[in-house]
């Protein structure tokens, strides 16, 4: 998708794919056919200049078409560079980054309200976490009690061009999750059956939100792009393309 439409994010969306994975073909109670379902759970992408990982999950589990993965970015084509809530299986706009989790605490206080089982899953990047609005939806989702939200953390330690440690450090994020009240646990972001399993271990009907911080690799899964910050938003050659395409499927 990237090469072909010459832009996106690739480093972010290859970090977030087991984890993405695991919430739409295991954890979520979303569905191409209960979309429109007031008691669905929903999920936001906080970290939305990554929405090509997004879209690869949507397609794949039949929110609309993969056909329309080819034509990511062109002018009559629904997949934007960062997700909007006219595209099935899209919940919200986001891509300003520090606005998702504000989005997700709001649902997951008016399911709250309405008496609604539904739960809320958003997820952020690490480098986002230096947006105070982050912080002040902590606060109303630790006073509210929602344990119907639970905010998952791609905690692959880069943003943008840099490490996120010499941008603007983050340290301690769990005594931080903590303090402001949540349930907060560790996951290798990179296995799918681990996160699945940690999700289906949280109690989402007690009065506390849930953390997750997802240990992840940037560009996770081929060799030249792992760990290397000009992924973040450097678009591969075909070649390119084609060594990182048979490294995945090997």
């Amino acid at each position: 998708m990237i090469t072909h439409a010459r832009g996106g994010h690739l480093g972010a969306s290859l970090s977030e794919a087991d984890i993405l994975t695991t919430l739409f073909f295991h954890t979520l109670r979303l569905s191409p056919e209960n979309a429109d379902d007031p008691g669905r759970d929903r999920f936001v992408l906080s970290k939305g200049h990554a929405s090509e990982g997004l879209y690869c999950t949507l397609a794949e589990r039949g929110f609309f078409p993969e056909t329309w993965l080819d034509d990511y970015l062109k002018p009559d084509c629904p997949l934007t560079t960062h997700p909007t809530n006219h595209i099935p299986g899209v919940e919200a706009n986001t891509g300003a980054l520090g606005h998702g989790f504000s989005i997700a605490v709001g649902m997951a206080l008016g399911a709250k309200k309405a008496g609604r089982s539904c739960r809320v899953f958003v997820l952020t990047g690490d480098g986002e976490l230096q947006e105070g609005s982050n912080w002040e939806a902590a606060m109303a989702a630790a006073h509210f009690k929602l344990g119907n939200l639970t905010w998952i953390i791609d905690h692959n330690g880069l943003q943008l061009a840099a490490p996120v440690r010499d941008t603007m450090g983050i340290e301690p994020l769990e005594d931080k999750l903590r303090a402001f009240g949540f349930d907060t646990h560790h996951v290798d972001g990179n296995s799918a059956e681990k996160v699945a399993a940690l999700l289906d271990s949280l109690d989402y009907d007690g009065g506390v939100p849930h953390a997750v911080i997802a240990k992840t690799i940037k560009g996770k899964g081929v060799s030249f792009m792992e760990n290397v910050p000009e992924w973040h938003h450097r678009i591969p050659t075909e070649e390119e393309c084609t060594k990182a395409l048979r490294e995945l499927v090997l």
